[in-house]
């Protein structure tokens, strides 16, 4: 557990090492009278490399909001989960203003707190107070107390009680809004909806404020179609909605997981009705960019907030660095940390449970416990999110021990432990194959009453699929139907991976044709499982010779099914019994990989950038370079520009790709690490397998200039840890020909030198994996003096004259230089690479 006192730092902290370069804002033209003035100091936030003119007194280098899509459309980064996540704030308090009230009402209030749960004696207290309260006035910070104390059943009552006794509709009308948002706040929407169709029907709710508390109340839900069907019925009805309304309906769209288009729509109306945004405009456009993970379009924002003279809050940073990490930019997410605190602007609990996930979402999981450190040191109590991502860290981790000593502290602290606490807890146990700590935790966890849910059982079935526990697997998806609870795209999605994971396509498949006949689409994720099982390398091979699977894929099972019947209890007790086998692999990859493809553009389902990977490692499992190349040409179709240029690299072109390749090596750069690496390790290994290693090594160099792979190269080690295969091999021959440069150019080598293969995690022997064996068979065909170092069998080292003398052979340099074994007369006739 990490200790409350302050780490001992020898170099700076993580966010203050990369020193943040001003902005520069040009000039703009308003068509208003008033121009709004650029704040004397401007945050230097690292800014958007693309910036366009955009309407409506936009600032000309800012992103407008309607803009068309790039060339590269957004979906290709596909980093954000389906899944949708409630906002950090939601529920919490309303902050209390210069509301007038009389001391009457404190009374009062305090007499109701007593009363709470006895509806008679509330009756009682209102009567009492009945001739002391001034009012709506009164009524209202009633209405908002009790809804701080999450009283809504009170709430309603003391709103019935005020609303029959007014005479005045305005007066009535306030009543309406008061308590519609107190409602919303509190996650009561049918509640709120109830009330506001009463008092529309009783002639006071026909109100501005009444439609914009209900909008309000939608978005706190999430329920971002109900808002702006509201909002439209509003429009009808001759309201004119006012920047609450705009407001709340750009909250709704961040809330309810709408794309970012239909939100900017909305912002370009309110601009054109004349209404100037503020700080929660911005602030909702900031949530819909972090629903979508949009970057740059939250970077382009949150500048142009500065710019209109609109000072970022705690919110505006807090949703600016969930966009940053969730999207795995962390330099720039701990760039906006010491922003903050250069902008008094203090981090709190949110700020570092943010930067936190993020950390472990990246794999940066010693900044991550870093920053908890810090957050202790600078006496900010954690909080439940905080604890349960430094459980999931530790869990992920296999540092079990740990893990439940922060489960014990954060009880000690007032947090029980809940359904986010014990998913951490079972996916970390199932990770590490620990089923009988699983078992334990599941029923430790409906013994204290903690009610599983889709989660839970996802990743129950998930881990026991993975671990080939059939039967147990079929049990948890029979106590998951029998608690009620309603299957999602991201539950099937789950099974479906878990399934691929272990080869069985076929099963996969009718389950991708279950969901889509009970009305579940299946999203890019479901698709990238099933794409990536043509692409394993792993030892188990698919059975793709039978029809029923390239059929299934393509266009569904027609077959009418007994509506009472369950597929996925079907595949599983099949499962159980040992009745699915994995057959030999056939010839049919290339097909089923196609049909796939053509589905999801059936679908106007978007590839992503994980597809692209999954699709290159399918071609690398082609038996022949033509089947390969034969599957790009066709997926040349549906996107000329990603594919295109994987097609053309296989090819052996070079002048007329690189150009397009450096272009999508710029998109694939601004995802997060993970993704990047995935991209360029899949891209190389498809290369060098198909024999175009000197396009490999071309590929594998720009990943090292647009450091993809962190530590990757120095003087005295070469970091292969995060490579695949394909690139690891391309890097090496970069490596030693820098090396041979060296030694020709008259420059002594270091005392040794090292080459690290990776920590060998999924081996059952440490640092014994298939990248390091493919290395030294490398080194030993060059006949290299790299040995497997006796401390570390991960680790070669070879002393430096070894090397230098190796370097000085004739025959070497010859071997360091790699060749395609196709070129075309495209090809320039290119220099071996000395770097």
């Amino acid at each position: 557990m990490a200790s409350s006192t302050p780490p001992t730092l020898t170099t700076a902290k993580p966010y203050q090492t990369h020193p943040i370069q001003p902005h520069h804002h040009h000039r703009r033209t308003h068509h208003t009278t008033t121009q709004p003035r650029p704040p004397t100091t401007k945050p230097s936030l690292p800014h958007p490399t693309t910036v366009l003119a955009g309407p409506h007194h936009r600032n000309p280098s800012f992103t407008p909001l309607s803009s068309s899509k790039p060339e590269l459309t957004p979906h290709f980064s596909g980093r954000r989960s389906t899944r949708f996540v409630s906002k950090m704030h939601f529920g919490r308090p309303k902050l209390s203003g210069s509301f007038r009230h009389s001391d009457s009402a404190k009374e009062a209030l305090q007499q109701l707190i007593i009363s709470s749960g006895d509806d008679h004696l509330v009756e009682n207290v209102l009567h009492t107070f009945e001739t002391k309260l001034h009012g709506s006035d009164d009524y209202n910070y009633l209405l908002r107390e009790l809804g701080n104390r999450n009283e809504s059943s009170m709430a309603i009552q003391c709103f019935e009680f005020a609303v029959n006794r007014e005479k005045k509709r305005t007066e009535q009308g306030k009543l309406a809004s008061s308590v519609i948002s107190v409602l919303g706040r509190l996650g009561k929407v049918e509640l709120a909806k109830k009330v506001f169709d009463t008092a529309v029907n009783e002639g006071y709710g026909n109100t501005v404020y009444a439609y914009s508390a209900l909008i309000s109340a939608y978005a706190k839900s999430g329920l971002c179609d109900d808002a702006i069907r509201l909002f439209d019925t509003m429009k009808l009805s001759g309201l004119k909605p006012n920047l609450v309304t705009y407001n709340a309906l750009i909250d709704a769209c961040g809330k309810g997981g709408a794309d970012f288009k239909r939100a900017s729509d909305i912002f370009d109306d309110m601009l054109s009705n004349g209404f100037q945004p503020d700080r929660i405009s911005y602030n909702s456009l900031l949530a819909v960019c972090s629903g979508g993970g949009l970057w740059e379009t939250a970077m382009s924002l949150f500048h142009e907030m500065c710019y209109r003279g609109i000072e970022p809050d705690i919110y505006s940073y807090n949703t600016l660095l969930d966009v940053a990490s969730s999207g795995g930019h962390m330099d720039s997410a701990f760039q906006i940390m010491a922003e903050m605190t250069a902008k008094n602007v203090m981090p709190n609990e949110v700020t570092y449970s943010t930067v936190i996930r993020g950390c472990a979402k990246s794999g940066r999981l010693d900044q991550a416990l870093s920053l908890v450190s810090e957050m202790k040191y600078a006496n900010i109590r954690l909080d439940r999110v905080s604890y349960n991502n430094l459980l999931a860290i530790y869990a992920s981790l296999g540092r079990f021990d740990e893990a439940l000593n922060v489960v014990k502290e954060m009880e000690s602290t007032g947090f029980r432990k809940d359904v986010v606490t014990y998913n951490a807890l079972l996916d970390g146990f199932g990770k590490q194959g620990r089923y009988d700590k699983v078992k334990e935790l599941f029923y430790r966890m409906k013994n204290e009453r903690v009610p599983p849910n889709l989660l839970t059982y996802s990743t129950l079935i998930s881990v026991y699929l993975k671990g080939g526990l059939y039967q147990e697997a079929t049990e948890m998806y029979k106590e998951f139907k029998h608690e009620g609870l309603k299957a999602d795209v991201v539950f099937y999605s789950e099974i479906i991976d878990s399934l691929c994971k272990k080869g069985f396509v076929e099963s996969s498949a009718l389950l991708l044709d279950e969901m889509t006949k009970k009305g579940i689409q299946p999203n890019v994720v479901t698709y990238n499982s099933i794409i990536n099982a043509f692409g394993q390398s792993g030892e188990t091979s698919l059975s793709v010779n039978d029809k029923r699977v390239i059929a299934r894929l393509e266009n569904g099972d027609k077959k009418v099914n007994n509506r009472d019947e369950d597929r996925i209890i079907k595949v599983f007790e099949q499962l159980a019994s040992g009745n699915v086998s994995i057959g030999e692999k056939g010839g049919k990859e290339i097909i089923c990989v196609l049909g796939v493809f053509r589905k999801m553009h059936e679908l106007e389902i978007k590839p992503n950038v994980v597809t692209f990977s999954a699709i290159l490692n399918a071609c690398s499992r082609c038996s022949s370079f033509e089947e390969a190349s034969l599957l790009l040409e066709e997926l040349r179709l549906f996107d000329n520009q990603v594919y295109g240029v994987a097609h053309g690299l296989l090819m052996g072109y070079r002048e007329n790709v690189w150009v397009h390749a450096l272009s999508l090596f710029d998109e694939v750069k601004r995802m997060d690490s993970a993704t990047a690496s995935a991209f360029y390790n899949a891209l190389t290994d498809m290369l060098w397998h198909f024999g175009q290693k000197r396009g490999a090594q071309m590929v594998v160099l720009e990943g090292k200039r647009r450091q993809v792979w962190e530590n990757t190269w120095s003087d005295s080690c070469l970091d292969l840890h995060l490579m695949s295969s394909g690139a690891a091999r391309a890097m090496v021959h970069a490596w030693l020909l820098n090396i041979c440069s060296v030694v020709y150019e008259g420059h002594e080598l270091p005392a040794l030198l090292s080459i690290l293969t990776g920590w060998g995690k999924h081996s059952k022997v440490v640092g014994d994996c298939a990248l390091k064996r493919a290395i030294e068979a490398l080194l030993g065909s060059m006949g290299s003096p790299f040995r497997v170092a006796s401390s570390n069998i991960g680790r070669f080292i070879s002393p430096g004259p070894m090397v230098t003398a190796w370097m000085r052979d004739s025959k070497t340099p010859k071997l360091l230089v790699l060749e395609d074994d196709r070129a075309y007369p495209q090809t320039p006739n290119l220099q071996p690479l000395i770097l």
